[in-house]
C-alpha cells in the first residue's frame, strides 16, 4: 500500500508540482479501497504474485499517464485507452517526451529484480513446525486471527469507500479537470469520470434531437453575434460553384506567419497568399482527444468535440451533418487525402460518417521515407492533383481535403528536403527543427499551387489553409525562449493555441486581414457563406459562426485547457474550480485582465452551448453499417 501511495504522490508531483496533505489523504483512501478488496477476495497463496503483477501494471499506467500529461497538459481518463493503438505511429514524438526522472515509477521493481537475481529474495517455502498443542486449538486460533484481520480490513474498506465517495460527490460540480484531479487524486478522478459520463448518458437517453436543435437555436439567439441582423451577409456566394480545397497543416501555429530569420521568410508561400486572401490572425484550435482527426471533424461539421472520446472512434458510426454532405447536394464530389493508413485514428469510420465519397490513404503514394509516417507532403499533393484532374473531367465541382504530416513532431526534416537555413545558435534545437518543418510545409503548399495553376484548376478553386493544433510544447520550449530568439511576443497559453486560417477566393483582388477572433468551429460556416449556401435555409445546425459576418464572437475550448475555457473578441478565459477563481488574458497584449466580472455571461453561455453540442452529437442517428 505504501508503495502505491508513494507512486501516486510521485504522479501528483509531476502533475501539480506539489504534494499536499489533502491530496495525500485522497490518494491513500483510493489505494486503501484497492488493497482492502484484494486482501478480502484473494487467497493467501496468491497475494504475493498478484501484488507484483498489479504493481507492475500500476507503474506502467502511471508512467504513461505522466507522458500523456506532459504532451497534452490534461489528465487522462479510462476512455483514453481507446487511443493506445495509435502510439506506435507516433513513437518518435513520444520518445522525445521521456525524461530519466519518469522512470522513478519502476525503482522498486528494478530493486526487486536485482535482489532476486542476487539471491536475497527467494520464493516462500512452507515451514512445518511440530506443535505440542492440540491441533484443533491451533486451527481455531489461526481462524480466529484471520477472522479478526478480515473484519479490520472490511472496516477499512468501508471507511475508505465512504471517504472517497464524499470527496467525489463534493467535486462533481467542478468542471476544470485539473482542479478536480488535484482534489481527488488519479484513481478517484477515474471514478468521477465514470459517474459524470453515466449522468450524461442518462440525460441524453431521455433527450430528443429536434428539441435539442430548438434549444441550440434559442440559446444562440440570446448572444449578440451581429450588431445589425437586417444587413445582407457580406461575400455570400462569391465562390459559388467553384472547387474547394482544404489544407489542414500539421502542428502549424500562427507565429511563423510573416516571421523572418535574417533575410529569409519562414513561410514565404503563405505570406504571399495572405496578401491575396482572407487572413485570420486571431484564430484558435478547439480539438479534443482525437487531435488531428478531431480537427478534421470540427472543420467539416462545426460541432464541438466531446473531450471524452476521439470523435472518429467515438462517433464514427453516426450519420453526421457535414460540409461534404452539403456540397454533395450541389453535385460536388468529395475526397480526402492522408498518407497514413486509413485506420489510423479510425479514419475508416470518420470519413464515411462525414460523407466523403473517396479517401486516398497509404497505398496510393510512393513512400519517399520522409518521416515515420512515410510519404512527404509533396508526394501527397502529386497524387492529389492527379485525382483532382480526374474529378474535374466530368464537369462537376469537387471538394478535397489534404491532411499534411511532414511537420509532425519531432519535426526532423531530411537534409535534402530542407529549404530553411538556420542561424548557428538554433541548429539542432527543438525550435530550429520546428521552424524548418513548418517552412517545408509552406514550400510544399507552394508546389501544390504551382501544379494547380499548370493544370488550369487555380482560377476556379477556393483554397482554405489552417493549422490543426499547436506544435510547440511549453514544457520543451518556453515562450520566453521564442521571444528572445525570434523577437516576437509569445505566451505559453494564448500563442500555443493560436493557429492560422487563410481563405483564398479567385479574383478576390487585395487580401483582407480579419481581426475577429475565430476557432475551428467557424471554418465550415464561413466556407458555406462563400459558396452561397444558407445554413438557415438548409436547416443546418452549427455551433460556430461565419467569420465574415460576425461582429462579436465567443467559443469554447476544452481538453487541452480546462472545460469552461473560452475566447471572445478580447480575451482568453481559463476557469479555476469555477468562474470566480478563473483568470483572463488579453489576446492583443497577452497580459492578465484584472476585472473578469464582465465575462461571466460569456462563461455561462459557453458552458450551456457545449453541453447542448454534446447532446446533439449523442442524439444523431447511427448510419447503416
Amino acid at each position: 500500500m505504501l508503495l502505491f501511495v508513494a507512486k501516486l504522490s510521485l504522479l501528483r508531483f509531476f502533475y501539480f508540482r506539489e504534494i499536499t496533505g489533502s491530496g495525500l489523504l485522497a490518494d491513500t483512501l483510493s489505494i486503501l479501497i484497492l488493497v482492502s478488496l484484494l486482501d478480502l477476495i484473494l487467497p493467501s497463496k496468491a497475494k504475493r504474485i498478484v501484488f507484483w503483477i498489479l504493481n507492475t501494471l500500476f507503474s506502467v499506467v502511471l508512467f504513461a499517464a505522466t507522458l500523456y500529461q506532459v504532451h497534452f497538459g490534461s489528465v487522462p481518463t479510462y476512455t483514453t485507452l481507446s487511443g493506445l493503438g495509435q502510439v506506435g505511429q507516433i513513437r518518435a514524438s513520444i520518445q522525445s517526451l521521456i525524461k530519466p526522472i519518469h522512470f522513478l515509477f519502476f525503482t522498486d521493481l528494478a530493486i526487486a529484480l536485482i535482489l532476486t537475481f542476487m539471491g536475497f529474495i527467494r520464493p516462500r517455502r512452507a515451514v512445518y513446525v511440530h506443535r505440542v498443542s492440540p491441533i484443533f486449538s491451533s486451527t481455531f486460533d489461526h481462524k480466529r486471527k484471520r477472522l479478526k484481520w478480515k473484519m479490520v480490513t472490511a472496516l477499512l474498506l468501508v471507511i475508505s469507500i465512504s471517504g472517497s465517495s464524499l470527496l467525489i460527490n463534493r467535486s462533481l460540480g467542478i468542471h476544470n479537470e485539473l482542479v478536480q484531479a488535484n482534489k481527488l487524486g488519479f484513481l478517484n478522478y477515474q471514478v468521477a469520470a465514470i459517474l459524470k459520463l453515466k449522468q450524461e448518458d442518462e440525460s441524453i437517453t431521455k433527450g430528443n434531437l429536434q428539441q435539442t436543435i430548438a434549444d441550440v437555436r434559442t440559446l444562440q439567439s440570446t448572444y449578440p453575434y451581429i450588431d445589425d441582423p437586417s444587413v445582407a451577409p457580406a461575400s455570400f456566394g462569391s465562390a459559388k460553384g467553384m472547387n474547394v480545397i482544404v489544407i489542414q497543416m500539421e502542428a502549424f501555429q500562427n507565429f511563423p506567419i510573416h516571421l523572418r530569420l535574417g533575410q529569409q521568410e519562414v513561410t514565404p508561400v503563405l505570406n504571399k497568399l495572405a496578401q491575396e486572401s482572407y487572413y485570420f490572425p486571431y484564430f484558435y484550435q478547439q480539438i479534443g482527444q482525437g487531435n488531428t482527426s478531431d480537427a478534421e471533424f470540427i472543420s467539416n461539421t462545426s460541432i464541438y468535440p466531446t473531450g471524452t472520446d476521439a470523435m472518429s472512434s467515438g462517433f464514427g458510426n453516426r450519420q453526421i451533418p457535414s460540409l461534404p454532405r452539403l456540397l454533395g447536394g450541389l453535385q460536388y464530389t468529395s475526397a480526402t487525402f492522408h498518407i497514413n493508413d486509413v485506420t489510423f485514428w479510425s479514419r475508416n469510420l470518420l470519413y464515411p460518417a462525414l460523407g466523403f465519397d473517396h479517401y486516398y490513404d497509404k497505398p496510393f503514394y510512393k513512400n519517399d521515407h520522409f518521416n515515420d509516417f512515410g510519404a512527404s507532403d509533396e508526394e501527397m499533393y502529386r497524387v492529389g492533383v492527379e485525382k483532382m484532374k480526374e474529378l474535374s473531367a466530368d464537369n462537376h465541382p469537387f471538394y478535397t481535403q489534404f491532411v499534411t504530416t511532414s511537420s509532425h513532431a519531432p519535426f526532423v526534416i531530411p537534409e535534402d528536403r530542407r529549404q530553411l537555413t538556420l542561424p548557428s545558435d538554433m541548429e539542432g534545437t527543438e525550435l530550429g527543427h520546428y521552424l524548418t518543418a513548418v517552412n517545408y510545409t509552406d514550400y510544399a503548399i507552394g508546389k501544390l499551387i504551382d501544379q494547380l495553376k499548370e493544370n488550369g484548376l487555380w482560377d476556379n478553386t477556393v483554397l482554405v489553409a489552417y493549422g490543426d493544433h499547436f506544435g510547440i510544447n511549453p514544457k520543451e520550449i518556453d515562450g520566453a525562449e521564442i521571444t528572445d530568439k525570434l523577437g516576437v511576443p509569445y505566451h505559453n497559453q494564448i500563442s500555443r493555441f493560436n493557429i492560422p486560417l487563410l481563405i483564398h477566393v479567385p479574383n478576390q483582388g487585395a487580401g483582407k486581414v480579419v481581426e475577429l477572433t475565430g476557432g475551428q468551429l467557424d471554418i465550415m460556416p464561413t466556407v458555406a457563406n462563400l459558396m452561397g449556401i444558407s445554413l438557415e435555409e438548409e436547416n443546418f445546425t452549427t455551433f460556430g459562426r461565419d467569420l465574415l459576418n460576425t461582429d462579436h464572437n465567443v467559443f469554447g475550448m476544452r481538453y487541452y485547457s480546462p472545460t469552461g475555457t473560452f475566447f471572445n473578441n478580447d480575451i482568453m478565459f481559463v476557469p479555476g474550480a469555477g468562474f470566480e477563481d478563473g483568470n483572463a488574458l488579453s489576446l492583443k497584449t497577452l497580459q492578465p485582465v484584472e476585472d473578469i466580472s464582465a465575462y461571466r455571461s460569456d462563461y455561462d453561455y459557453i458552458m450551456s452551448l457545449m453541453q447542448l453540442s454534446d447532446h446533439y452529437m449523442q442524439l444523431l442517428p447511427k448510419r447503416a453499417p
